[in-house]
């Protein structure tokens, strides 16, 4: 570690003790570690410590994984950007008031105007309250997810502003799993994770016992207060809008395998990296990517989960934060990005 991060990591470690933080940071340079830092615990009734080998969940982060297998698709020839939804998923497989006029290319970038099941958008938007009189063990296919949002009419019609779609993201899974006959987690490993090297890497369930894998914990009101997982909080397993668990090892060799074409093909790198849509000044959409300052990447948030994985192209740089609490991570990402480009 230079010294350029000592300000960095001493702020991570102020925040274990102010703010309950817990998490990795990383920063690698062509898949070299430049900066590392564990704080917190894994597992905290245990006193488990976080560690490099820690796998956390990931939230919407995941969406990049499904973009990813959309692409591989693409690549073989199995479906287009431009190809309307209503001509890959049969009538019982689709949301009943989907437009005919909806395409892959409108549900990768936000711009399908599908109602959503879960309004993130909104400020009091509560994802745990998803659950609370719908059982999280009974989420686990993509086809699950449409009783929540399959009857709701659309925003608007597609090609308009940026709106954030977690149901666009299932949509997109339910291709998937349409175009390959696998389940859409099998396919994902297959396409995806298999040939980017995440050995470490999948879609697990709360209620498995895996090693090396952080719980998430709930945000208290006061340090007074007993700490509670996730597990009642999020779908039992993850699937098209979210969900994975990764390393931060693992999500560099993913975000170099996508940067350097190995993945689905140089061509269709710079598909999927065009901007499509406007999400804020300065900040753009592409295909299942956030695009910002020379940077490309995901952020995503859960109960209990936050997580940001961004890729500076120009410097062979990744920067990730993951964290099993809710946490400032993309304040933590500026100064990452800030320390290891002298900016």
């Amino acid at each position: 570690m230079t010294d350029a991060f000592d300000p960095v990591d001493a702020q991570l470690r102020s925040w274990v003790e102010e703010r309950d933080f817990s998490g990795i940071a990383a920063v690698r340079r062509g898949g070299v570690v430049e900066f590392e830092g564990c704080y917190g615990m894994a597992n905290r009734s245990d006193s488990v410590p976080i560690t490099p080998q820690t796998r956390f969940a990931l939230a919407s982060v995941s969406k990049m994984f499904t973009a990813a297998a959309v692409a591989t698709l693409v690549r073989d020839g199995r479906v287009a950007f431009d190809t309307p939804v209503v001509s890959v998923l049969p009538a019982d497989r689709r949301p009943a008031t989907l437009r005919p006029d909806v395409t892959v290319h409108h549900l990768l970038s936000h711009t399908s105007g599908i109602a959503d099941y879960a309004e993130e958008e909104d400020e009091d938007f509560d994802y745990g309250a998803l659950w609370t009189d719908r059982p999280v063990a009974a989420m686990l296919r993509p086809a699950d997810f449409l009783p929540m949002f399959g009857d709701l009419e659309p925003y608007r019609p597609p090609g308009g502003p940026w709106q954030y779609s977690n149901a666009g993201f299932i949509v997109l899974a339910l291709i998937v799993e349409e175009l390959t006959g696998q389940p859409f987690l099998e396919a994902v490993g297959e396409r995806v994770l298999g040939p980017a090297g995440m050995t470490a890497s999948g879609y697990f369930r709360s209620d498995d016992v895996r090693p090396d894998v952080a719980i998430g914990y709930l945000e208290r009101a006061s340090a007074d207060q007993p700490w509670r997982t996730n597990v009642h909080a999020t779908p039992v397993v993850g699937g098209g809008d979210g969900g994975a668990h990764s390393t931060a090892a693992d999500l560099d060799r993913f975000l170099r395998a996508y940067d350097d074409g190995s993945l689905f093909g140089p061509a269709l790198r710079e598909e999927m990296l065009t901007a499509r849509a406007t999400v804020d000044p300065g900040v753009e959409y592409g295909y299942g990517v956030y695009l910002l300052g020379g940077c490309f990447g995901h952020n995503g948030g859960d109960p209990g989960v936050t997580a940001v994985v961004q890729r500076l192209s120009a410097a062979d740089l990744s920067v990730v934060v993951l964290c099993n609490v809710e946490a400032p991570v993309m304040q933590a990402r500026t100064q990452l990005l800030a320390a290891a480009t002298g900016a």
